[in-house]
């Protein structure tokens, strides 16, 4: 096993002799690895975005034989969300902060590691972890969007910086969490942060170069400002309202999927949700707020738009449709079409035709009580009544969390099924009004209140779903939400890593669990598969984190989930192990009640839920990735005010909060943590009497 001790700040020198070949990926290896599975050269693999791969030598047969082959232990305390790209011999995967680095394949040693310098206070600006869900790669350059919004090109033999792009105005909380993509020369990225309020778009650069091509808005501009810049932007003005809040950013962000067909030429992507999320806030008095929650297929050559699909009109809910898009063909009414398929937050299910956009279908894929079903006349949902929360707080599945996340799907063209991570927790929404409006914070307008729900609420599964049936063939249950991605292979294998903490194989037409490996750690990436001298690996980046970890601590409590980050790379027969699991986190401290006026504590515990439960945990619950503040020790009690108003530990991610919070203010946070601390040690019939 390999030990990685930390990352500098620009590439290592120490370049092994056996450092990877010049890279030669290209258009025509892009369309050379759809056939053949040696290579793993995209976040998905190919430009279909299936997941899937022809090698078949680790099989149903013998899967059973899987072992560890080899495994690096990470300088890593956050989440792990990228699938390692594979090439010439040489793995190639992203850590968080956009950390960077090339291992050989062969035996696990680092060829070499980048680290962009984030600035790690910029965390605070992140919604859901400082997390990067890979790289790309393109002759001879490794490709990496980082979390402070720079697009960088590396050498892929010695991992030094080519060139460098800033893609984002670092004055607004723009992030970059997702993997670039490439074609035709160009490199595509998207960003993040319409939780903060952030105007969406995504922009194409020149692969060589690092210049611009274009940039498509996927939100108006303030139409006091001029004309908007586009006939797309000109047509997605008049579906916002008159009170628009232009100044509160308006969303759309396009922070992940992106697919490409080369046969028709166009580039599909997903965009996420309005900025806040309610839109009386954000269009007070309605509108369908194009291109927000959209597939959107375009020219790359220009951008210019060829048509969209709005999976949720006049988004209130989070639900993005950045989720995974899937290339195609099924046999729909007898006749063979050429699809594009999707599983977004929203809950349904949706298959359309990848040339003009028509929906051929759109069925509930789990449990869904926001909308009643699709309208196959107009595309539209059929809303529930007081789905928008306008007049009382409403129960609402799915949650912001998405009956699917980000968390990679995958399909296969021999079983003719999707294998779809799903969830199935609820939320209650409420309408704070245009009142509500916070800066420097997690910005909603949904009061969104989940505390309340027992944990059985918070359930997953792995789906096979067969997508022009529309309903499923087979589904194995999980105990808890924020699982890993998918892969199918050949091989009649699916593989996902659990939040529970392990890799598992399933047979893909069937459903029945086959092997299983303890991670020690939950899994939320997806795991890949590539031949490297005659042999059949599977890799994994292990490592808990990312919206759920954070935000929902209570859920990972209850199957005792924590951040150990590795690489883990399998074949058959391995023999390797892994080092025993790091200590917990543990306090020596008896809990006392809370000396403090009921008024203080209460004001806490509404800063508390502003300004701090996206990353510390609903109810100040840990989620096994950033430190318990219920079980901080009494050094950082004693140095609460330096931590968190003159940023102490801003080079661990805590930013300071001086622009937002005064010294009162923090010390009723600190009262509220403190309550929670010996709340949480009496049995659960004292706290709710009490």
């Amino acid at each position: 096993m390999k030990k990685l001790i930390a990352f500098p700040l620009v590439a290592s020198l120490c370049v092994l002799a056996t450092a990877a070949p010049a890279v030669t990926v290209d258009n025509a290896a892009m369309l050379t690895v759809e056939t053949d599975g040696s290579e793993w050269l995209s976040y998905d693999r190919t430009w279909s975005q299936q997941r899937f791969s022809p090698l078949q030598q680790i099989n149903t047969g013998n899967v059973d034989q899987l072992g560890l082959a080899w495994s690096i232990d990470l300088d890593n305390t956050r989440g792990l969300e990228a699938t390692p790209l594979y090439h010439d011999g040489v793995l190639y995967t992203s850590l968080s902060w956009s950390r960077v680095m090339a291992v050989d394949a062969e035996n696990g040693s680092i060829l070499w590691s980048y680290d962009p310098g984030v600035d790690r206070a910029r965390g605070r600006q992140a919604c859901c972890d400082a997390v990067n869900r890979g790289v790309a790669l393109w002759k001879g350059k490794v490709y990496v969007g980082t979390l402070d919004g720079r697009l960088i090109a590396l050498d892929a033999k010695t991992g030094k910086p080519v060139w460098t792009r800033e893609t984002v105005d670092r004055e607004k909380p723009y992030t970059i969490t997702g993997a670039p993509r490439v074609l035709n020369d160009m490199v595509l990225i998207g960003n993040g942060g319409a939780e903060f309020g952030v105007r969406g778009y995504f922009s194409a650069y020149d692969a060589a170069t690092g210049d611009m091509r274009w940039r498509f808005y996927t939100v108006p501009a303030d139409p006091a400002q001029g004309p908007q810049a586009s006939p797309a932007l000109e047509k997605a003005l008049p579906t916002w309202s008159e009170k628009t809040r232009w100044d509160l950013g308006g969303g759309g962000t396009a922070w992940d999927s992106m697919a490409y067909d080369p046969a028709l030429n166009l580039l599909y992507v997903g965009t996420g949700n309005g900025s806040p999320w309610n839109r009386e806030v954000r269009s007070p008095g309605g509108g369908d707020n194009l291109y927000l929650s959209s597939i959107l297929a375009l020219r790359p050559e220009t951008g210019e738009l060829v048509w969209h699909y709005q999976t949720t009109p006049g988004d209130s809910w989070d639900y993005t449709a950045t989720q995974q898009l899937t290339l195609a063909e099924l046999e729909i009414d007898g006749k063979p079409r050429q699809v594009i398929m999707q599983a977004p937050k929203n809950g349904f299910f949706y298959v359309l035709d990848r040339a003009t956009g028509e929906l051929l279908s759109a069925e509930k894929f789990g449990k869904v009580t926001w909308a009643e079903r699709i309208d196959m006349a107009t595309g539209r949902p059929v809303e529930a009544p007081n789905a928008r929360y306008e007049t009382e707080p409403a129960l609402i599945w799915p949650s912001p969390f998405g009956a699917h996340n980000w968390h990679s799907m995958s399909y296969s063209p021999l079983t003719g099924l999707v294998y779809l991570p799903y969830q199935e927790i609820p939320a209650t929404y409420a309408n704070e009004g245009g009142n509500f409006v916070v800066r420097n914070a997690f910005n909603t307008g949904a009061g969104l209140e989940n505390r309340g729900l027992p944990r059985e609420y918070a359930t997953g599964a792995l789906i096979a779903w067969d997508p022009v049936k529309q309903a499923p063939a087979w589904r194995v249950e999980r105990p808890n939400h924020w699982n890993g991605g998918t892969l199918v292979t050949a091989g009649n294998l699916v593989f996902q890593g659990t939040s529970a903490g392990q890799l598992e194989a399933y047979s893909a037409d069937a459903g029945q669990p086959l092997w299983q490996f303890s991670t020690q750690t939950g899994v939320i990436a997806a795991p890949m598969t590539y031949r490297h001298n005659g042999e059949q690996y599977i890799a994994l980046m292990a490592g808990w984190g990312g919206a759920a970890a954070l935000f929902g601590g209570d859920a990972a409590v209850a199957v005792g989930t924590r951040n150990v980050s590795r690489m883990l790379v399998f074949k058959l027969g391995g023999k390797a192990a892994l080092s025993p699991a790091p200590l917990q986190q543990q306090v020596d401290r008896v809990p006392q009640p809370v000396v403090a006026a009921a008024t203080d504590i209460s004001a806490g515990a509404d800063l508390y839920a502003t300004y701090c439960m996206v990353c510390h945990g609903a109810g100040a619950v840990g989620g096994g990735v950033i430190p318990d503040l219920r079980y901080s020790s009494d050094a950082v009690r004693d140095a609460w005010e330096a931590i968190v108003l003159q940023g102490a530990f801003s080079g661990k991610g805590m930013a300071s909060f001086a622009d937002s919070l005064s010294a009162e203010q923090a010390r009723q946070i600190k009262l509220y943590v403190m309550q929670r601390e010996y709340e949480s040690a009496l049995p659960t019939t004292q706290v709710e009497t009490e």
